[in-house]
């Protein structure tokens, strides 16, 4: 990595570029993936680069689902797999939730490294090196996954998702929790529960929701009622817009 300053106003977001290009660099990443990123960064100026009130409550609802489900999964591409390996992976113990690798930029090669990382990050089992079951409505390789992972999974976290698979897999009748920067997408209009925050701050806050729910139904009962997803989008939406006209007002 390059030797960037901690005392550098910009060294949390360089570090996770960083992070990127040596993904890139191993075959993990794909370029289209240093292009998504670099797009999620410009959402996440907007939101003053921190966990809003509205990512907390939808992280509050989303742990609240994983608690509820029978069969979850956590679906890794290559960002996360090069962004939070370590977190997935506690988030997959803690919620006793199988990962399965999900990729657009499909190859036999990338799919056995990303397994290899997550694996020296303390994952024992990782699904999708040989999918035996396709998605309906996908006509690309997005559409193949495991047969006893995401096709039968009843929750799905979809991290960094493309808006074709997530609406996919809401017409097969799952739920979803999405993490996604713009509150626009797809993605983000399509999942259960949609976490707008940035991958490395979302998934460890949703470890320690989960953490906080995981003996108390009720704190969990009570944030799945109070979460309405149309409404949370709004509220981060507008949110941006009220930065955005405060980044453009002459001080």
């Amino acid at each position: 990595m390059s030797q960037i300053p901690t005392t550098h106003p910009r060294y949390i977001s360089l570090m996770l570029r960083e992070r990127l290009v040596g993904g890139f660099r191993h075959g993990i990443v794909v370029p289209q993936g240093l292009i998504a990123h670099g797009r999620g960064e410009m959402f996440d100026y907007l939101l003053g680069e921190r966990t809003t009130k509205e990512a907390r409550a939808a992280s509050k609802a989303a742990a609240a689902l994983l608690l509820k489900a029978e069969r979850p999964v956590i679906s890794v591409n290559g960002n996360v797999a090069a962004l939070c390996p370590e977190d997935v992976v506690r988030l997959s113990i803690l919620t006793k939730a199988r990962i399965e690798i999900g990729l657009f930029h499909r190859t036999d090669e990338r799919v056995s490294k990303i397994e290899k990382l997550l694996r020296e990050h303390g994952a024992t089992e990782v699904l999708g090196f040989l999918p035996d079951a396709e998605l309906p409505g996908l006509d690309h390789m997005r559409a193949l996954c495991s047969k006893e992972g995401i096709y039968s999974a009843d929750v799905v976290i979809i991290p960094l998702e493309d808006g074709d698979r997530a609406e996919a897999l809401a017409k097969m009748g799952k739920k979803t929790v999405a993490i996604d920067l713009n509150p626009m997408s797809r993605t983000a209009r399509n999942a259960t529960v949609t976490i707008v925050d940035e991958v490395t701050r979302a998934v460890p806050e949703l470890v320690l929701n989960v953490q906080d729910m995981k003996d108390n139904p009720e704190a969990a009962r009570l944030a799945l009622e109070k979460y309405d997803r149309d409404a949370n989008l709004k509220k981060v939406s507008a949110l941006m817009a009220k930065n955005l006209r405060g980044f453009l007002t002459p001080k």
